[in-house]
This record gives structure tokens, sequence and C-alpha cells, in this order.
């Protein structure tokens, strides 16, 4: 289905989540109404693509800032000159990708960002595909029992958490910036989006640890359903990168997961965050 808007077209990705932006080119910088556009469909489908982007930096910048403040990532430098485009590498030695596990970017800050830019400089022949969650499915899909419980909760979220720290271990050796410690954060465990008004599930295996007021080992078997819920089949879709995609996701309301299984190639991605508010 190609759903139509008034200046860009939209093709769904999939039943819950995703949807690929089409004849929308940055280069050609796009006007107000266009912006405001792909803003709604980022907002209605959580995930947007667009495709074909052959851009700079300055235009790369210039399309990120029409969203949102650009935020400055705590563990990665920046490019030379471009502090807030941050360089994501697996090289062809590696075996550990960044961000290998499900999860949304920083939840570990009191106030994690509102999306992510990435922008495919090298891809591999094959594999290196995206996955993306829809966690205001996820929350609807609960029991009303459930959704009670989890309502009056919060979860402490850590960027020491063992998942998510072994997958850039590598790239801060020799990208990290100085002085970076720990993060952590007390959030709900469902959180409200500050412009659509709609419910989502926030906690994530990368970095959520515990909930509030309880133990990890208490909190395991509740954070493991929540886990494996939020990421059925039904509430993903997968997206296959080429060199020039530029995806752009809601950090508020979707889990990805880059998966990891192109050994022996390397993957270059460009990543811009911009700044969210305190989950509520």
């Amino acid at each position: 289905m190609v759903e139509d808007f008034n200046r860009i077209t939209v093709e769904p990705l999939a039943g819950s989540i995703g949807a690929e932006i089409k004849g929308v080119y940055i280069s050609e910088s796009p006007d107000l109404d266009v912006i405001s556009e792909i803003r709604s469909a980022f907002l209605k489908y959580n995930v947007i693509i667009l495709r074909d982007q052959d851009i700079t930096s300055d235009q790369y910048m210039n399309f990120a800032e029409k969203f949102g403040d650009p935020s400055e990532y705590p563990f990665i430098q920046g490019l030379p000159n471009y502090p807030y485009i941050n360089p994501i590498i697996k090289l062809e030695d590696e075996k550990v990708n960044f961000g290998g596990t499900w999860h949304t970017d920083t939840a570990y800050l009191n106030e994690p960002p509102l999306g992510t830019m990435l922008l495919a400089k090298e891809v591999p022949p094959t594999g290196g595909d995206t996955i993306f969650a829809n966690l205001y499915s996820a929350y609807e899909a609960l029991s009303e029992g459930l959704k009670e419980v989890l309502n009056s909760m919060n979860a402490i979220h850590s960027s020491l958490k063992a998942d998510a720290s072994k997958t850039r271990e590598d790239r801060i050796k020799d990208n990290g910036r100085k002085g970076a410690g720990e993060f952590s954060s007390c959030n709900p465990v469902i959180r409200t989006h500050p412009e659509t008004g709609k419910k989502a599930i926030y906690v994530n295996l990368g970095h959520t640890v515990r909930f509030d007021g309880w133990t990890e080992e208490e909190s395991r078997p509740l954070l493991e359903f929540l886990y494996g819920h939020c990421i059925k089949p039904e509430f993903t879709c997968r997206i296959k990168w080429e060199v020039g995609s530029l995806v752009f996701w809601d950090n508020r309301c979707s889990l990805h997961n880059p998966v990891n299984d192109y050994h022996g190639y390397k993957r270059v991605m460009h990543r811009i965050t911009l700044k969210g508010d305190t989950p509520v």
C-alpha cells in the first residue's frame, strides 16, 4: 500500500512500524511543507527511510536541525569539524558491532534523545540490516492488569550494563571521548510520548538494569518477559541498508537492533542524535 501525503509519497514497510518516503532528496533543500509532512510520517510510523541521499555533512546537519537540536554522544567523538556527526564503524577484522543488541539510544540519560538519524556511507554486500520494534504496539498488546502495574513503576538504566558496554568496547578504545564515565537514570517503565500522547513500554535489554525499588534478581523475570514481548515479529520491521540510505527513528517509542551478520566486511554509518526531554 502506498499512502499519498500532499507533498511526499509514503510506503509502509510493515503492518506495525516503518515507512519509506519517496521523492525527497535532501540535497535539493526540501521546503518547510515537505519537512512538515516528513515529521508527520515520522510520528505516525516511528521509523522512516529516505534512500539515495548523496549529501554532504553540511547538508546532513542542516536536514537534522529541521527536526530538533543535535546532541553529542557521550562515548564517541564526532567527525572533525562536525562534533554532532558520530562515525559508527565496524572494521573487517572486528567481530563485535556497535550497539549490537535490542535497545533504545542512551536510555541511561535523564533526557534521552527524541530521535536518531543514521546515514549509510559504506555497507557490506549482504547483511548488516537493522530491525525495529514498535513500543506503542507492545504496550497496547499487554493485559489491562499488567498495564496497571507497569504504569506505576520506574526502571533504572545504566551505561555500564554488560549487554551494552561489550558492544562498544573496541570502538571506544580508538574513538572514545575522554572523561566519559558511567551514566544512569531512573525513568518510567511506561512513558507517554510528548507529541502523540500515546503510551509506550520504555525498558530495553541494552541499558535497563532493574526496576526502581527492586533488586536485579527480583526484576529479571518481568524484565525478560517485557524484552521478549516487545520484539514479537508482528511489532517489527527490518531495513536493508544501501549506500545513501538515511533512516530516522523515534527513540521515544521504538527499539532497534543492528544485525551482526557481516564479519569480514566494513560498515560505516554517520549518526546524528536529537535532544529529547525527560520521560514522563
